[in-house]
């Protein structure tokens, strides 16, 4: 599915955090969206994922408005997994992705064996098929992280957003995670804190600096000390390992 956002500009009161911001995601392709703390990358996302409504300027899915599609129409088409995921009840793994099949039912429509098996085969693409059973609350963050990515995944949708998913994990739940994404074979969209995982799993990249786009394009391309130093302020230096992938040192 292809994704776009156009014109986007959206303020806080007298602060502008948006200003203009026009991206695309192709289709089955990886978009990151870098850019230092308060830059608006989260903004941004949220009004793609519908949590905030833009001032200006439209989001839209293979061409059709968000704004013109329903809420329950778009969750068939749009998944998201957030950096932070509470729930004040003790639901169990698999009623959690269970959750994922709610836009494609009717109010108070039980789960049935379809949602089960849709359940399952989410929690095996993410390798988690032997917590099903275990509280939620009990797994660690790199686990519950998976956990939400399944319940995406249940969704069966063809667009992805991630939201710093993974900011408070570990550099094995982070590659884990971002790993699985990478083969799933969907529109994906990120916001990625990390130079260096972005330069790993994204196909372009965008970077935002005070809500605006500074840059864009591949990894390799957008990825530069000239660019490092003047959004990030840091001197950097850019090499590739034996196999061709990029790797940004910080001085």
């Amino acid at each position: 599915m292809r994704t776009q956002t156009k014109d986007i500009r959206l303020s806080y009161g007298a602060n502008e955090v948006l200003k203009g911001v026009s991206i695309e995601a192709g289709h089955k392709e990886f978009v990151g969206l870098i850019g230092p703390n308060g830059s608006g990358k989260s903004t941004l996302l949220k009004c793609i994922y519908r949590v905030l409504k833009p001032d200006c300027g439209a989001v839209f899915l293979d061409d059709r408005k968000l704004a013109d599609i329903s809420v329950k129409e778009s969750a068939r088409k749009l998944a998201v997994v957030a950096q932070h995921n509470y729930y004040n009840f003790d639901f169990s793994v698999m009623e959690v992705v269970l959750m994922g099949r709610s836009p494609h039912k009717k109010a108070l429509e039980r789960d049935n064996a379809k949602d089960y098996e849709i359940a399952r085969q989410a929690l095996l693409t993410v390798r988690m098929e032997e917590f099903a059973e275990r509280s939620f609350s009990t797994l660690s963050g790199g686990e519950q992280q998976r956990v939400i990515l399944a319940r995406a995944l249940a969704q069966q949708t063809s667009c992805l957003v991630l939201d710093e998913p993974t900011n408070h994990l570990d550099i094995t739940y982070q590659l884990q995670l971002l790993r699985i994404v990478k083969q799933l074979d969907l529109t994906v969209i990120s916001a990625i804190h990390d130079l260096n995982i972005a330069a790993m799993f994204c196909d372009r990249i965008y970077v935002l600096q005070a809500g605006e786009i500074v840059a864009q394009g591949t990894p390799k391309n957008v990825l530069t000390r000239e660019m490092i130093r003047e959004v990030y302020r840091v001197e950097s230096e850019i090499v590739e390992d034996t196999k061709g992938q990029m790797h940004i040192l910080f001085l």
